[in-house]
């Protein structure tokens, strides 16, 4: 199987709604969530996957690109008409050659071993993406990186 959609790993979710211990700031932190990129060979279990160790095997690799990504800034939390959107500055690795990026995935960075980053989203390219000594960019949907309706 391979990425078929965008979603929220549904265990961290879960954690936020039980008031457990979220980093400083929390997604709006400009140093405590990053973004990283996987493959196709990835296979997004929504339900299950909950730390960065869930999907580091399909990270991808290349000149320019650091395992585990980078921090996102510009981060912001809005509620609107009963909906609350995530949104951040794009992402970018300059000067990178990767090869197959498929999807961007967030996560909150606890200064550790990827077995306590907890998954925030997975952000489907759609499309393969490569870069070959340029930059890559992900331009996050002009919606939010994710929204979650509370009046459907």
């Amino acid at each position: 199987m391979s990425i078929t959609a965008s979603g929220l790993y549904g265990l961290t979710l879960e954690k936020f709604l039980n008031v457990t211990s979220l980093p400083a700031s929390g997604l709006e932190s400009e140093t405590a969530v990053k973004v990283l990129m996987v493959t196709d060979s990835e296979t997004p279990d929504f339900n299950a996957d909950n730390f960065r160790d869930d999907v580091t095997a399909n990270e991808v690799s290349g000149t320019g690109y650091s395992a585990g990504g980078v921090v996102i800034t510009s981060t912001e939390l809005t509620v609107a008409a009963g909906v609350l959107t995530y949104d951040a500055g794009d992402a970018s690795w300059s000067s990178s050659t990767i090869s197959n990026a498929m999807a961007g995935v967030g996560y909150f960075v606890r200064g550790g071993a990827d077995t306590a980053d907890e998954l925030l989203f997975l952000s489907d390219f759609v499309t393969a993406a490569s870069t070959s000594n340029g930059t890559f960019l992900i331009q996050w949907n002009a919606s939010g990186i994710f929204t979650v309706d509370f009046t459907p």
